[in-house]
């Protein structure tokens, strides 16, 4: 098996970069967009021999280092009694939010070999067919609380920030039980199969630093902890987050996912410690290929100034890039960079 993405979550010598993709399952590939005509995004990964499928194909297509399981951080949230739905071009609806402390009271506990036996079962054909390390994720509580209470997608989370300061008790409440549900979610995961684990705090980056460390840290450090012992490597990746790297650094994590507004560089001047994930800006990926090229050598340069770099981009692939461009742009990161290594 290609180790090089598991030395690189562990800080060890690498023979070149390993690189993965953020969304690399879907989005982008013609022949997912036809399995999506049929199936919603819910009913793929219900369906575990079509939902490996979608997860193994950039794989096959792009040669990366690392398969991340095709699914939404929203999947365990219907087990918790909450319906959500995906729809096209807004992202997860919740018809009725959480806003009340008899709300979050009424919130049930996950039982994942239950409530998503497809998940596992997904993670269990996967270890038969790769040849690469499996990523499973799970939303963090922020994240997760944030889509749960403002009812899907927001860009000022008005209603997330007035419960935070205005009823702690409840928000704590809330906090505990998204903690112990990501916990069990992600151990279930790994005693599958899943070999690292990412919690995506997709929209962390709202919170000033001040407030991460009273209403957030808490139990984020509790969430890593617990998951140490199963001991695969850690990954916490979160956008607009720049003021909160030395934050992330401080837990009990392996690896930092970096969007394209902190350079490896400069992360690294800052004090981090932890190994590097990141973070071309994907709308590089529409210019021509002399642009590609030139940021993914700067990017790679500063990343390899020290051991613990994984190749990535600081947000999810969108629809318009050509997947030829990401087999391309894969290929010449492990040429460039196993030529700078060796």
């Amino acid at each position: 098996m290609n180790q090089e993405f598991l030395k690189a979550c562990r800080k060890e010598k690498n023979a070149f970069v390993p690189v993965w993709y953020m969304r690399q399952a879907g989005r982008s590939q013609p022949e997912y967009r036809k399995i999506k005509e049929k199936y919603s995004l819910f009913e793929i990964t219900h369906q575990p021999e079509l939902c490996a499928q979608v997860t193994k194909l950039p794989v096959d297509q792009h040669g990366v280092d690392a398969a991340i399981l095709y699914k939404d951080i929203m999947s365990p949230i219907p087990a918790m009694g909450l319906d959500v739905e995906i729809k096209s071009g807004i992202g997860p609806v919740i018809d009725q939010p959480v806003r009340t402390r008899e709300d979050v009271e009424r919130l049930g506990k996950i039982n994942p070999e239950q409530d998503v036996p497809y998940v596992l079962d997904t993670i269990k054909i996967l270890r038969t067919q790769l040849d690469v390390p499996l990523i499973t994720f799970g939303g963090a509580p922020f994240t997760l609380a944030s889509y749960m209470i403002e009812g899907g997608p927001s860009r000022d989370y008005h209603n997330t920030k007035a419960m935070m300061y205005s009823d702690p008790e409840t928000w704590f409440m809330l906090m505990d039980k998204l903690g112990d549900m990501t916990v069990t979610y992600a151990k279930a995961q790994i005693a599958a199969g899943a070999q690292a684990f990412q919690i995506f705090d997709s929209w962390v980056g709202a919170l000033n630093a001040a407030d991460y460390r009273k209403y957030i840290r808490p139990v984020m450090h509790r969430i890593f902890s617990e998951l140490r012992e199963e001991g695969v490597p850690l990954i916490l990746y979160g956008t607009g987050a720049r003021h909160l790297i030395m934050e992330w650094n401080d837990l009990p994590i392996d690896v930092i996912g970096l969007d394209w507004r902190i350079s490896p560089r400069e992360a690294r001047q800052m004090g981090v410690t932890k190994a590097l994930q990141g973070n071309l800006d994907p709308s590089i990926l529409l210019a021509p290929w002399e642009v590609i090229e030139q940021r993914a050598k700067e990017i790679l340069d500063e990343g390899m100034e020290e051991p613990g770099f994984i190749f990535n981009v600081g947000k999810g692939i969108f629809p318009q890039v050509d997947i030829a461009v990401l087999k391309k742009l894969t290929s010449f990161i492990h040429d460039y960079s196993s030529k700078k290594l060796g």
